[in-house]
């Protein structure tokens, strides 16, 4: 029986659906092709209001790619979008990866959390995949040795060592106690900062760890609570991060409160409720209004979601386009053509100037910090780390505020 062609692309459809693909492939004319870019991070659970950040900032970059009517090696380029559930879980990010390299994208642009980017990253390795997390900080993601292994933002080694250098000259600490979730993320931060507090005269007075789903931290606080510390660190997310705040200060702990990257969101603030008032994070890179076309980009993201930004989506948006401006150089878009020329790389975008180091990691950037005032966050103080000289200089500056 011979089908129609409706019925044929019906018929295509009804597959795809029962054999769970999330995004069909578009129709091609026969001078295009299609190029898959591939994502992942944490869709549903607590940490989906990031993941969903993420998704937004890398489906923008491809669809003005795709309206830029692009060709490389002769052709029209068609981008598409495969963007999986890790579930912020190492073992379902290594199921996502070889799901992804099973559907032969020519790049990937993820993990999230360095703990699913990092087994991750093995998979795309073994394939010939090129990497690009905008997200993961842990130094183990590009001290393996996987030459396609790249990221967006500054390391835990560079934004370790910058929190333990504003905890003891900038908030003046002394004393100060550690609380990581046991992530790959939080104890890997946890650890940058711990060396660098001592490096720079401070004493750690507790070390305590939680977990990545615990919501009740008063047996770990109660503990801190005797030691008198005049800083309180966090290695972890704002799930957690929220909901701990809060108890720190129901439990009349004074300290002041620190953390990484990860509580950086309105949803910390949305948790700890009048708690977040006085607290401070770090988020690699500079504000978003100082960065090269961030109130650009802002604008474009909130016309197209309705939504503001979360965390991350800048730095996602950029390593698609780092990766599709390595295709046009390299005239291919064949991971084995294109990826000398993503180490290559000297791209003006978003965030900041990117050029990747001989390990993949960021050249220069600098690491801005935030403190919670009026129920929002606000820039406190930034820091460079190590950058380019003829870097911009939004990249370079130290600028500084009240607070």
């Amino acid at each position: 029986m011979k089908l129609s062609r409706r019925c044929y692309l019906s018929l295509v459809a009804i597959i795809l659906v029962l054999s769970g693909c999330k995004e069909s492939a578009p129709l091609l004319k026969a001078d295009e092709q299609l190029v898959k870019i591939g994502h992942a991070a944490p869709l549903t659970g607590t940490q989906a209001h990031i993941g969903k950040d993420n998704e937004n900032g890398v489906r923008l970059a491809i669809e003005e790619a795709n309206a830029a009517n692009i060709s490389i090696g002769g052709k029209k380029i068609r981008f598409q979008l495969l963007s999986e559930d890790d579930q912020a879980d190492p073992k379902n990010g290594t199921i996502v990866a070889h799901k992804l390299a099973d559907a032969e994208i020519n790049g990937m642009i993820g993990h999230l959390n360095s703990g699913t980017t990092i087994p991750a990253s093995r998979v795309y390795h073994d394939a010939g995949i090129p990497q690009i997390s905008p997200s993961a900080t842990n130094p183990r993601y590009t001290q393996q040795g996987f030459k396609s292994a790249f990221r967006t933002m500054a390391n835990d080694e560079q934004q370790g060592r910058l929190l333990g250098q504003f905890a003891t000259q900038h908030l003046s600490a002394k004393r100060i106690a550690i609380i990581d979730d046991r992530t790959a993320y939080g104890q890997g931060l946890a650890d940058e900062f711990e060396k660098s507090v001592k490096s720079n005269g401070g004493v750690i007075v507790a070390r305590e760890f939680t977990t990545d789903k615990s919501t009740d931290f008063r047996a770990i606080l109660t503990t801190i609570k005797g030691k008198q510390p005049d800083l309180l660190f966090f290695g972890g997310m704002d799930p957690q991060g929220g909901p701990l705040m809060r108890q720190v200060r129901s439990l009349g702990i004074t300290a002041q409160f620190l953390g990484g990257d990860g509580l950086y969101t309105p949803e910390f603030i949305k948790l700890a409720g009048d708690a977040s008032e006085g607290a401070y994070s770090s988020l690699p890179g500079v504000p978003l209004e100082k960065m090269p076309n961030g109130l650009a980009f802002r604008d474009k993201y909130r016309a197209k979601y309705n939504r503001d930004i979360q965390l991350y989506a800048p730095f996602c948006y950029d390593a698609v386009n780092i990766m599709i401006d390595a295709m046009k150089r390299a005239d291919s878009v064949k991971p084995e053509k294109y990826l000398p020329e993503l180490v290559k790389t000297d791209y003006n975008g978003v965030t900041a100037r990117i050029m990747f180091d001989e390990r993949g990691d960021l050249k220069a950037g600098a690491i801005t910090f935030y403190r919670v005032r009026n129920g929002t966050w606000e820039i406190s103080k930034t820091l460079s780390s190590t950058p380019l000289q003829s870097a911009p200089a939004a990249s370079q500056s130290i600028m500084e505020q009240p607070g």
